[in-house]
C-alpha cells in the first residue's frame, strides 16, 4: 500500500538491511512453502531438519554468494529437493528401509530347553573360535564380527588379499568340521 505524502515513515525506513535480517526475512517468507513442498516428498518429522539444514547452507554462504542468486524461492527448493536425494541415497547405503526399532522387535516365548541349547551351541563355537590359530582367529573375528573386507584386514595385517582369503576358508572349514564333530 502506498504511503501518502501525509503519512508517517515506517520505522527504520532508512535502514539498510544486512544480510542476517535478509536471510531472516527470507526465512519467514519462504519456510512455509519449503514445508509444504517437502511434505509431498519426505516424512513430516524430516521437513523441518532438512529446512534447517537449506537456510544453514544458506547462512554459510558469503554476500557474493548469496547476491548471485537470482530466485531465492527456486534455490532453496533446488536445495531441499537435493537434501532429500542425498537422504535417499544414505538411506539405501544403509539399508534403513530393514532396521526396526527394538519397541517393534517380536519378542519370542521363553523357552527354557531352547535358550539351554542355545547357551550350548554358542559355548561350542567360541570354543571352536578359540582353537583356531592366532592370525586365523583375527582374521575371522574382523571379517565375521567387526564387518572389515578383505582388502581391509589385508592392510591391517600386511596379508595379502589372497592370502586373507586362504585364512577365512580355513577358518571356515576347521569351524564347521569342529561344530559337525561336536553335534
Amino acid at each position: 500500500m502506498p504511503l501518502d505524502d501525509r503519512d508517517p515513515l515506517p520505522p527504520d525506513h532508512d535502514r539498510v538491511l544486512q544480510p542476517r535480517d535478509l536471510l531472516g526475512a527470507l526465512y519467514r517468507a519462504e519456510r512455509p512453502a519449503l514445508l509444504r513442498f517437502l511434505a509431498r516428498r519426505t516424512a513430516d518429522d524430516r521437513a523441518e531438519d532438512i529446512v534447517q539444514q537449506v537456510f544453514a547452507r544458506m547462512a554459510g554462504q558469503t554476500h557474493d554468494q548469496s547476491a548471485a542468486i537470482a530466485s531465492p524461492g527456486a534455490y532453496l527448493r533446488q536445495a531441499a529437493r537435493n537434501l532429500v536425494r542425498d537422504d535417499a541415497r544414505a538411506a539405501e547405503r544403509t539399508s534403513l528401509h530393514l532396521h526396526m526399532s527394538i519397541e517393534d522387535a517380536p519378542v519370542a516365548d521363553v523357552d527354557p530347553i531352547a535358550a539351554l541349547e542355545a547357551r550350548d551351541r554358542l559355548a561350542r563355537i567360541e570354543a571352536a573360535v578359540l582353537r583356531l590359530k592366532p592370525l586365523t582367529r583375527q582374521i575371522f573375528l574382523a571379517c565375521r564380527l567387526d564387518g572389515y573386507s578383505y582388502a581391509e584386514i589385508a592392510e591391517q595385517t600386511g596379508l595379502s588379499i589372497r592370502g586373507v582369503e586362504k585364512q577365512m576358508s580355513r577358518a571356515i572349514k576347521q569351524l564347521g568340521r569342529h561344530l559337525r564333530d561336536h553335534d
